[in-house]
């Protein structure tokens, strides 16, 4: 299951914050340190993470340990629908 949120989210990045087409996000990589995404970016990140997995994600989940990169935000589902 991890592996599908990876993909999804790797896809989700791709098309939305990736403007050339030979870009890589490795899953480890900072998201907002590496300038992939903005504050704005975060909030369609979310929506995006909600709209898919039908989840919320509370005010005190928006920190960089859950969405900063694509692990965390694979470990963040993972754990979030676990708990579902």
């Amino acid at each position: 299951m991890a592996k599908a949120f990876e993909n999804s989210v790797r896809e989700f990045i791709a098309e939305n914050f990736l403007f050339r087409a030979d870009a890589e996000v490795s899953n480890n990589q900072s998201l907002l340190e590496s300038g992939v995404i903005d504050s704005t970016g975060v909030l369609e990140l979310i929506a995006f993470l909600e709209q898919t997995y039908g989840i919320t994600v509370a005010d005190e989940e928006i920190v960089p340990e859950n969405l900063d990169s694509i692990d965390n935000m694979t470990s963040y589902l993972t754990t979030k629908l676990a708990a579902a």
